[in-house]
């Protein structure tokens, strides 16, 4: 396989990055005092393998992501425009600590817009 064909997820360096990131991503969101709310009551362990298999099946990882869909996942949560944004912006600070080269990033970034409208309730 040349560099070229290896999967984003190869190239951050496989699992061990990705549970690595969303570690990291869950402790920045959840010392975020307007984003903290959202996770009261929520079972972070289970969250974060979810987020794990999600991120790795993003970046063309090995492992398929067969939880909930997004919308259903976060129907009712009344997720404002801003708050996902800053939940963005705490995912893509983690992967530029991690050292994630801009094109994963870019690709990383360009999912969240697709998905935003599955999350975002209201834009306030």
């Amino acid at each position: 396989m040349t560099a070229a064909e290896t999967s984003f997820y190869d190239q951050l360096g496989g699992a061990p990055t990705i549970k690595e990131a969303v570690d990291r991503f869950y402790v920045r969101v959840l010392d975020d005092a307007e984003l903290a709310p959202y996770f009261v009551d929520t079972d972070v362990i289970q969250l974060k393998r979810h987020q794990v298999l999600l991120l790795s099946q993003v970046l063309g990882g090995p492992t398929a992501y067969e939880g909930r869909d997004l919308a259903t996942a976060h129907a009712g949560m009344a997720i404002t425009g801003e708050h996902y944004a800053k939940v963005g912006s705490h995912l893509m600070g983690v992967l530029g600590e991690m050292g994630a080269p801009a094109h994963i990033a870019a690709a990383v970034e360009d999912t969240l817009k697709a998905v935003r409208p599955d999350i975002v309730a209201t834009e306030s």
